[in-house]
């Protein structure tokens, strides 16, 4: 597969990651977790998949993502979630000088993942596709740096979620 059409299909997965948070209100918990256990780690995958000669983003774009969208998008989810939208994080760096157990959202994870994919796609879709490649080099690079440990991290509370009664 070219690098246009590997950016087109992540660019396609990237908004039915953003759409499925969107409109999770509409959806049932066990409806939900699946979608999740199958996009997140696709996503991965589409990240770690180097497309052509990515060089470091040279390019700056302005956020689509303001606190109050973020904050929307995280309550969503954690209203869908309820009592289940808690984990215990263990990869926190604060973790190994604590004595207690250090907990993280479901929802802030996925949040935090909504928004480096959320501006992808809003660059990509205005300026109609011309800065496809600046905008997924930009995303990778914040998944390299941030989203990609928060994308390993929830998947395995979705996973905790989808087969905690079995």
């Amino acid at each position: 597969m070219d690098t246009k059409n590997k950016i087109l299909a992540v660019t396609a997965l990237s908004a039915d990651y953003c759409r499925t948070l969107e409109i999770c209100r509409d959806l049932e918990v066990e409806e939900f977790v699946d979608k999740m256990l199958n996009l997140l780690p696709r996503l991965y995958l589409a990240f770690t998949d180097v497309v052509g000669e990515s060089e470091e983003s040279e390019e700056y774009f302005e956020s689509y993502v303001d606190e109050d969208f973020y904050e929307s998008i995280r309550r969503k989810v954690e209203s869908l979630l309820g009592p289940d939208d808690t984990f215990l994080e263990t990869f926190e760096e604060n973790m190994k000088y604590s004595d207690t157990p250090i907990a993280a959202s479901i929802s802030e994870s996925l949040a935090d993942i909504f928004q480096p994919l959320y501006n992808f796609i809003s660059i990509v879709k205005d300026s109609e596709g011309e800065k496809a490649e600046a905008a997924y080099t930009e995303c990778r690079e914040n998944f390299m740096s941030y989203w990609a440990q928060t994308l390993c991290n929830v998947l395995r509370a979705i996973n905790w979620l989808k087969y905690k009664g079995n």
